[in-house]
């Protein structure tokens, strides 16, 4: 299992989420993304798009207004 990072601090809504999906498909099964995001729409986008995959959201976090998120690939994109 391999993680990779993804910044989208500073970028708006929707970027963060595309880039987000631009990563999954860009690794294995079981792989994580992790993604910082500083738009606050993404701290509602990320939970909801993954609620409707088979990716599994495995951390959430909101610090000093940047908003963190690890997510594990399942096995759609």
């Amino acid at each position: 299992m391999k993680r990779t990072l993804v910044d989208a601090r500073k970028l708006r809504c929707p970027l963060p989420l595309l880039k987000l999906k631009q990563a999954l498909a860009q690794v294995e099964v079981g792989d994580e993304v992790g993604i910082a995001a500083t738009d606050a729409g993404s701290w509602r986008d990320i939970p909801a798009f993954v609620e409707l995959t088979d990716h599994l959201l495995i951390e959430q976090q909101n610090e000093n207004d940047e908003f963190w998120f690890v997510v594990q690939k399942g096995d759609s994109d």
